[in-house]
């Protein structure tokens, strides 16, 4: 599960199209001299070894805030069942308020907090310790703001800013309030890909290394902010090609290659970046074993068909009803295409990604919503029905009237009016219908219908 938080400490947000350079955090307090580069997290002692006055040390001048237990207890209610949000793979995340009399500079807020389960051994303190980390130096608009962390005894929390929409894999994938639209999906991919593009452009790089939608959070008007920094690695430097490491991150969107051999660069974001557009193109999920067989695996099923402006629609989730631009979509598909080659060399960078997908918002060839009536000759309408009668002919005998009636009548409020048949007897996309039509049918909306 995702938290449902978004994060802000002090500091300045930087532009995001400015250079991403990120604040060396020095041992030797607020006066010591800034460099546009960071700290590298290997260059930290042993993190096993590391004593909360070391890591108060080492992010003197991130401007983030070390709260006591006592604080965050108090702040969450004695962590009580009534605050809690949730569980994920770090351990439970709780809502709360802190005050402004709390700390010096903290501004009163609620803030979401994540309680680490230390049972999982010393992995889960790299991870706090990673996240702390990487958020004390990075900032930018579509990242998630850490406010602070507590470091005790055996307590380990992270305190964000509370981000109440939640997750992209809540509202795509679990909403009973309806799809997400075109345009806000759309906005929705371009945060994530300036963010990605901030993280792989910094000095020295960053590998986020677990992009998924679990991990994309919108606030409440869904713009994006990258979350869970646990995996984050430094990138490659100097004349390195990849960095090696174990392999980590989610089933359905890692990159082949880091499956294989462990070798992790900048594309192995750029894959996991094309698998959740598709994700969003489609309104499935990366891996889902109730599907058939050769659906299960979104990438395997759907990438054939993303450089086929033609057999698009097969893609699109139909929950969006056709109202989306069929022009940004087929840029979409295309640069989701790209993103998932096999070969991580042929994939583009996040920058040009971003480039790339940027005038999709501002495609409005979208199809007017509400009913439609097409308005078809007593000639056209035979021609259409002697087609019918034609496939009808060539089916297969075993197939159900149910199936032949759902193929011919389908359930969506859009595709009113009569049924439209390509010539391979396969019922057509909305858009591709309403145009390969628009020469011989007139067609009018009645409005208020």
């Amino acid at each position: 599960m995702s938290v449902m938080c978004c994060v802000g400490g002090g500091g300045a947000v930087e532009d995001e199209d400015s250079a991403p350079r990120r604040r060396r955090i020095s041992r030797r307090g607020k006066d010591s001299p800034r460099s546009s580069s960071r700290m590298s997290f290997s260059s930290l002692s042993s993190s096993e070894t590391l004593t909360p006055e070391d890591l108060s040390l080492t992010l003197s001048g991130s401007n983030l805030h070390a709260f006591t237990y006592a604080q965050l207890k108090a702040a969450t209610a004695s962590f009580s069942r009534a605050n809690y949000l949730g569980c994920g793979g770090f351990g439970p995340v709780y809502k709360g308020a802190v005050d402004d009399n709390l700390r010096p500079g903290l501004r009163a807020q609620t803030v979401a907090i994540k309680y680490l389960d230390l049972e999982g051994g010393t992995q889960g303190h790299k991870e706090w310790l990673a996240e702390v980390f990487f958020l004390g130096q990075l900032r930018h608009k579509n990242l998630v703001k850490l406010i602070g962390y507590c470091y005790e005894a055996d307590h380990r929390m992270l305190v964000y800013e509370f981000m109440s929409y939640g997750s992209l894999e809540n509202h795509l994938f679990k909403s009973v309030n309806g799809a997400l639209p075109w345009m806000t999906r759309m906005k929705i991919a371009v945060g994530a890909a300036k963010g990605l593009a901030f993280l792989h452009n910094a000095d020295p790089p960053v590998i986020y290394r677990d992009f998924k939608a679990s991990n994309i959070l919108l606030d409440s008007d869904c713009n994006t902010k990258l979350s869970d920094f646990g995996l984050a690695k430094d990138g490659p430097q100097g004349d390195e090609t990849h960095v090696t490491t174990r392999v980590m991150g989610t089933h359905g969107y890692a990159a082949p290659e880091y499956i294989m051999t462990g070798h992790l660069t900048a594309k192995s974001d750029v894959y996991s970046f094309g698998v959740v557009l598709l994700e969003l193109l489609a309104g499935r999920q990366s891996v889902d074993r109730a599907r058939r067989p050769r659906e299960q695996n979104l990438v395997d099923w759907a990438r054939p068909y993303l450089k086929r402006p033609d057999r698009l629609y097969r893609v699109m989730d139909p929950a969006l009803e056709c109202q989306y631009s069929c022009k940004g979509a087929e840029v979409a598909a295309i640069v989701a295409y790209k993103c998932l080659s096999q070969n991580p060399k042929s994939r583009p960078t996040m920058k040009e990604v971003v480039k790339a997908l940027e005038p999709v918002l501002d495609m409005d060839d979208f199809f007017p919503v509400g009913p439609f009536v097409f308005t078809i000759s007593v000639e056209e309408d035979k021609i259409v029905d002697m087609k019918v009668e034609v496939e009808e002919k060539h089916r297969p005998h075993h197939q159900s009237h149910q199936e032949r009636h759902r193929e011919k009548y389908p359930n969506s409020s859009i595709h009113a009016g009569i049924v439209l048949h390509s010539q391979d007897g396969v019922v057509a996309g909305y858009s591709a219908a309403l145009r390969r039509h628009r020469r011989t049918s007139s067609y009018h909306q009645e409005r208020g219908a």
